[in-house]
């Protein structure tokens, strides 16, 4: 007889059950450093990282020494905390765009956060945001959107007709598309919402002029300009995706990282923007959890490292070419048409020939089976991959050279047996 699980779909988080790879999910009982380990202790390289944060791997000595200490002083106050200020400013020391923040539990409540400020600031409803991008499970990003949702049926997956009538769907890399969409409507849109790097569909980069040219259309409209950097600061730099393209938005959401594996978020931006949330203006965004001391106390530890340690981003950049470069070799190898895509720490292919994804739609041609047998293959081996391909791999300090050899043998041995 089947073990009936009291968690609802087996999991927490659907990615987690790999209802996308099927078999048996992946159950894990600690991590060190670069690595994870199942429920009989065998050892993984993992690239899933936490879908992120794990920057500094599983138990980085900085961020996990004096955890007793931290605890005693109270894990939760009822009052701002004296790091909180002091946090903020950091952040701002590097993402100057973030004039004022606001720190929430989760990037999901960040980017809500962000676009409920919006709308009350300009004073309309409608939102601009794009196929394929991820801005978290509330209602009005959660459709058409990547990562591992599942809306397929949106008015199935209890969000409101009224909610998707305030929300506009465009392509990825099109301007045209955002052209069409905002066409006529110019004068109700509040915000357009944009991953800068897109790591949800895959990993996607912008196309020349694209966040620019969304820069142009949100000033021309009166709206404002939001940019989902959970996943990329600060991976892709201390000053983000919006340093890297030179475009600063009105509002920035940022986390994953910022936590080192703890939950904290934070939304930021203009000022004049920021000053419509309470108790300064109207807008409410609070929660009990928001700018806890805990894992603000563990914020600052993750920016004394970037802080100390230029080279950290630099060295984990360094080993993602190397893990591109060889998967790419092994691609010329045995003369595989797929395209090796690489960002900072983020490394990424699809089971799909030709150049890069430029879009949402460009999924539609890769090979989902395909990617089942080989994220299973590679498990066999001893390397945990996200269970979906539209996840993306990802590299923290904690992984060596030695990981990155062993990891393309196993490439090499996996793509042998789909051949």
């Amino acid at each position: 007889m089947q073990r009936t699980t009291p968690l609802a779909g087996g999991c927490s988080s659907p990615v987690r059950s790999g209802w996308a790879v099927g078999g048996k999910p992946f159950v894990q009982s600690r991590g060190d450093g670069a690595y994870a380990f199942d429920e009989n202790g065998e050892r993984y390289i993992d690239y899933i990282m936490g879908y992120g944060p794990l920057l500094f791997g599983y138990n980085h000595p900085a961020l996990t020494t004096g955890l007793d200490e931290l605890a005693a002083r109270g894990p939760l106050f009822g009052s701002t905390n004296a790091e909180e200020e002091p946090l903020a400013e950091r952040i701002r020391g590097h993402l100057p765009s973030m004039e004022r923040v606001r720190f929430t539990t989760t990037g999901s409540e960040a980017m809500m956060s962000a676009v409920r400020v919006a709308r009350a600031f300009t004073g309309r409803d409608l939102i601009l945001r794009f196929a394929g991008n991820y801005h978290g499970h509330f209602d009005a990003a959660l459709f058409s959107a990547g990562a591992s949702a599942q809306t397929a049926n949106a008015e199935r997956s209890g969000i409101p007709d009224g909610v998707m009538r305030d929300v506009l769907v465009a392509r990825y890399n099109d301007l045209e598309s955002v052209d069409r969409a905002i066409r006529g409507r110019e004068n109700e849109l509040a915000a357009i919402l944009v991953e800068p790097v897109c790591a949800n569909m895959g990993l996607l980069l912008p196309a020349k002029g694209f966040l620019i040219g969304l820069r142009d259309r949100a000033d021309d409209c009166g709206a404002l300009l939001i940019f989902d950097e959970i996943i990329t600061w600060p991976r892709a730099g201390m000053g983000g995706a919006q340093a890297n393209a030179n475009v600063k938005p009105d509002l920035t959401a940022i986390g994953k990282v910022l936590g080192g594996g703890f939950p904290i978020a934070a939304m930021g931006g203009r000022e004049d923007v920021m000053a419509r949330l309470a108790p300064e203006g109207p807008v409410f965004t609070g929660g009990t959890h928001a700018g806890n001391p805990f894992s603000v106390a563990i914020a600052h530890r993750v920016l004394d490292l970037l802080e100390a340690h230029s080279e950290y981003l630099t060295q984990i950049r360094v080993l993602a070419e190397r893990l591109g470069g060889g998967i790419r070799e092994v691609f010329r190898r045995r003369h595989l048409l797929y395209t090796v895509v690489q960002y900072e720490s983020i490394v990424d292919f699809m089971f799909r020939k030709g150049p890069p994804l430029r879009d949402y739609d460009d999924l539609a041609g890769c090979d989902s089976e395909k990617y089942a047998a080989y994220y299973h293959a590679m498990r066999d081996r001893g390397v945990l991959l996200p269970p979906s391909q539209n996840e993306v791999m990802f590299l923290s300090t904690a992984h060596t050279a030695h990981d990155i050899d062993d990891t393309l043998r196993a490439i090499d041995e996996s793509l042998e047996l789909l051949s």
